[in-house]
């Protein structure tokens, strides 16, 4: 296997043999393999190993295994600790995404601290098959269908070419030791049911079942490459540049490939499915309305799009994922979601906004009002301009400098925190499924 890493490593350049480098060990037989033949491949690298603290002992077995083979094999090894499932949860996403974050933004740190240059993974040719089946699962596009790049940026992947089987003789020919997970063998992650159930089936039903989806994939990434190429020469002819803000023309997204085109231009900045579909749906009737990514917002003019980055500040507006539970934001705000039983009540307290579930779109945004905001308060009919609600509250001008919303993906004004929600969301007798956010 040295020769085909040498080989590989010359095709595609992924590191020289002056480069410093820091190489990602769990303890399992991919990594391990690796780490004996980076050895082998005279590369100058640290060890860096993750503790995610999810299954108990063999975790920090994991750990003392990586630190005695470091020791014995005279490399420097680091090793750092997360609270994983602390962290999914205040993200409000899966176990595995939380851990993918943790280890690449500590990787990333550790590089930039020791002054190295690249960060070496383990990932294998049967890694990338489960990848890309579960992207396709996802309803992935060209762009999560094209699998792991042997280099990406700082990241290298010197083991791509090889598959688990390949990599399991290697570890038994050549006497290396290794960590097995015995969750490898459990149906929980969705990853672990295409490894254990699905690629079986596809070894069935042909015995070169691998080797062709890795081509197909292999294909697809150079599809990729070429669509990409293709669509920053459109991009550069279609998109007028004035200071920071960037405009296209609304006629440009009609045709049979307009959503498309909307969506690959506005997935840069931030936008997601769902949000550019919104956008689409209102090029016609939604003139002076804003949609917001994370870092931008699209506004619809009448006859153009523009994009700009978001004009708040970090601490002006705050984005709530679904299944987030708490952020971090200026209010004490808790969000949920439960199914409708037979003892709900609705909580009519301005303090709480019980709301259909089914009815919202995310990512939310908590953000302040502006002027030209419009929402149906509940119990009304109609839409109100906030400016007429607050001057019938009797705002004063501080409060309505200060006071925030809850706001859906499409634009829709949730919730006048702590005051009403809109009536289009609230809940009614066929609600299924309730989003409640709760200030406290």
């Amino acid at each position: 296997m040295l020769s085909e890493l040498q080989q590989y490593n010359k095709v595609y350049h992924l590191f020289e043999p002056d480069e410093k480098l820091v190489l990602a060990v769990s303890g399992g037989v991919d990594s391990m393999v690796l780490t004996d033949l980076m050895q082998k491949a005279g590369a100058h690298f640290v060890v860096a190993h993750c503790n995610f603290h999810l299954r108990s002992e063999e975790s920090d077995g994991d750990e003392q295994f990586v630190r005695e083979y470091a020791e014995k094999n005279d490399l420097q090894c680091f090793v750092n600790h997360f609270d994983t499932e602390k962290y999914a949860a205040k993200k409000g996403v899966s176990i595995e995404m939380a851990a993918r974050d943790l280890r690449y933004a500590w990787f990333e740190e550790l590089r930039l601290q020791l002054g190295y240059d690249k960060i070496v993974l383990a990932h294998h040719a049967d890694d990338q098959i489960e990848t890309f089946f579960i992207n396709l699962l996802r309803g992935a596009g060209l762009h999560g269908l094209k699998g792991m790049k042997p280099k990406n940026g700082v990241l290298i992947r010197p083991l791509l070419w090889a598959s688990r089987e390949q990599i399991r003789k290697y570890a038994i020919e050549n006497q290396i030791v290794w960590r097995e997970d015995h969750t490898n063998s459990e149906t929980v992650y969705l990853r672990n049911k295409i490894r254990n159930q699905l690629m079986p089936l596809m070894d069935e039903i042909s015995v070169d079942a691998r080797n062709s989806i890795g081509k197909s994939i292999g294909f697809l990434a150079s599809e990729n490459e070429l669509y990409r190429h293709l669509l920053n020469e459109r991009f550069s002819q279609l998109v007028s540049v004035d200071g920071s803000v960037q405009s296209v023309e609304k006629s440009v997204f009609q045709g049979d490939y307009g959503s498309q085109l909307l969506f690959e231009w506005l997935r840069q900045y931030g936008f997601n499915t769902d949000q550019c579909r919104f956008v689409f749906e209102g090029l016609e009737d939604s003139v002076g309305k804003h949609f917001y990514s994370p870092s931008h917002q699209v506004t619809v003019e009448r006859d153009s799009l523009q994009l700009s980055e978001r004009k708040e500040s970090y601490h002006d507006a705050f984005i709530i994922e679904k299944g987030v539970g708490q952020i971090e934001n200026p209010l004490k705000i808790r969000f949920s979601n439960f199914e409708v039983s037979e003892q709900f009540a609705v909580d009519k307290s301005p303090l709480v906004a019980m709301l259909d579930f089914d009815k919202i779109a995310f990512p939310l945004t908590l953000r302040h009002w502006r002027q030209g905001d419009r929402f149906h308060p509940l119990g009304m009919r109609g839409s109100k301009l906030l400016s007429d609600f607050f001057a019938n509250q009797k705002y004063t001008n501080y409060q309505k400098e200060n006071q925030w919303l809850l706001v859906s993906a499409n634009g829709g004004i949730l919730w006048v925190v702590g005051q009403r929600i809109d009536d289009r969301y609230k809940v009614v007798k066929d609600t299924k499924s309730v989003f409640k956010a709760e200030l406290w």
